[in-house]
């Protein structure tokens, strides 16, 4: 995804979030994978930045999995968050 491109699919997004938080861009990995009718988002990051992506009690997680929420209903389908 370029830097001034519209994420236009769920993994897009979090990578298009993870950029907007994280210090050091180049660690930022994202994939995803299909399991038991849901789609689960694995978002790697630099260990100096697991804490922004976090946030202080989970509540910049939570958002970011509030959001992927709103995009799954658009799919039909449910995706999951992991962050590693």
């Amino acid at each position: 995804m370029g830097k001034n491109s519209n994420p236009t699919n769920p993994e897009e997004l979090v990578e298009y979030i993870a950029s907007c938080l994280v210090e050091i861009k180049d660690q930022i990995n994202v994939e995803s994978y299909d399991e038991d009718n849901k789609t689960i988002i694995k978002l790697t990051v630099d260990e100096s930045d697991k804490g922004k992506i976090i946030g202080k009690n989970g509540k910049v997680a939570k958002s970011i999995r509030n959001i992927l929420k709103l995009a799954s209903t658009k799919k039909n389908t449910k995706i999951m968050l992991e962050i590693v």
